[in-house]
């Protein structure tokens, strides 16, 4: 079987970063995907958001360098998570990212004094813990 993933897409929020019980880090980036298509004489344009979850060291960078509006070019594999809510089963797809990519920045005000002295490494690559 294969499942792998590409996107490019631009943050929707900024990535939310949470530590595992053993101290692993983990983000979860929020992204909107932007698809344009032709159907008869029209060209039409639909927008996906995916969630992708990023582990350790790469999960950190994404909490310290990247911010609403931020591109990105995440690489990794589909995965559905199953929960159950107020006897409701439920049901997610999400990436989980072996790679991230910092794409250009965005022309936005920066957030704070010194922000644009802190340079994002180009790529960065984990394994997941697991």
């Amino acid at each position: 079987m294969f499942n792998r993933v590409i996107l490019i897409g631009n943050l929707t929020k900024d990535p939310e970063v949470r530590y595992t019980p053993s101290g692993t880090p983990v983000a979860t980036v929020a992204i909107a995907v932007n698809s344009r298509y032709r159907s008869g004489d029209e060209n039409k344009e639909e927008t996906l958001f995916i969630d992708c979850v990023v582990w350790g060291k790469q999960a950190e960078s994404c909490g310290q360098y990247l911010s609403k509006g931020r591109s990105v070019l995440v690489e990794g594999r589909l995965r559905e998570r199953r929960w159950e809510y107020e006897g409701q089963k439920k049901s997610k797809m999400e990436v989980v990212a072996n790679t991230l990519r910092f794409l250009s920045k965005k022309d936005a005000p920066s957030s704070g004094a010194g922000s644009g002295d802190m340079t994002p490494p180009d790529e960065t690559s984990d394994l997941e813990p697991f």
